[in-house]
């Protein structure tokens, strides 16, 4: 998943962004509202997690906007971390439209064991990604193929994780780039080519990820 991180105490959010990178996510930051917003009017978030007290404005206006402003790419989830801890604040949360709502401070494994929910909220799948003879363990981190685990690199298993979350589905370069990598990588490198020869060399015969001419790759099942 690629994750904006909206927080404006900076050894916080480093240091959030730190271990989430570590867990295979991309990871953006924005200290204020503006950054937050600049932010969201280009990049298309699988979860954006918002602080409530920012220098500019309130975080909840900014979780209101995103269901009615349309130059807003609005996440697939939103988590609120903040150190309001009344009941109110929490209700007042999630009925602005979080999915989420987790009090400072909080445990980092237990922030990592809400994203891995709310990623897999809609799916029926639980922790385990299974694609023809793939098998990937979300919490373990570990992926097997026929049954033979397979050593992966951070960022490889973060692009098979993503290619497993849209089997059959056509995914451009710039797709991959989108959810895989974060702000900073340069759109202008190999850096998906590079990742994904690695990862199709790791994978074996038969090829799993296909390239589609012209339009991106799809992971396919392997004929019977």
């Amino acid at each position: 998943m690629r994750i904006l991180i909206v927080e404006d105490d900076p050894d916080l959010a480093e240091l959030v962004a730190l271990g989430l990178r570590n867990e295979s996510y991309a990871v953006d930051l924005a200290a204020t509202c503006r950054e937050a917003e600049e932010a969201l009017r280009t990049t298309a978030y699988d979860v954006a997690c918002f602080d409530l007290s920012l220098p500019d404005g309130d975080g909840l206006d900014l979780v209101r906007r995103l269901a009615r402003d349309p130059g807003l790419h609005r996440p697939r989830r939103t988590l609120v971390l903040t150190a309001r801890d009344a009941v109110a604040d929490r209700v007042a949360g999630l009925d602005a439209g979080a999915d989420d709502y987790l009090v400072k401070p909080f445990h980092f494994a237990e922030l990592v064991a809400r994203l891995r929910a709310l990623g897999r909220r809609g799916d029926d799948h639980g922790s385990i990604l299974r694609v023809g003879e793939l098998t990937l363990d979300l919490t373990a981190h570990r992926v097997w193929r026929a049954g033979v685990e397979l050593g992966l690199t951070s960022r490889e298993y973060a692009l098979l994780r993503y290619f497993m979350h849209h089997p059959g589905a056509t995914l451009s370069a710039e797709d991959l780039l989108e959810h895989v990598w974060d702000a900073h990588a340069n759109p202008f490198t190999a850096s998906v080519r590079v990742i994904l020869s690695r990862l199709r060399r790791k994978l074996g015969d038969p090829p799993l990820i296909l390239t589609i001419t012209n339009a991106g790759y799809r992971l396919e099942e392997p004929s019977s």
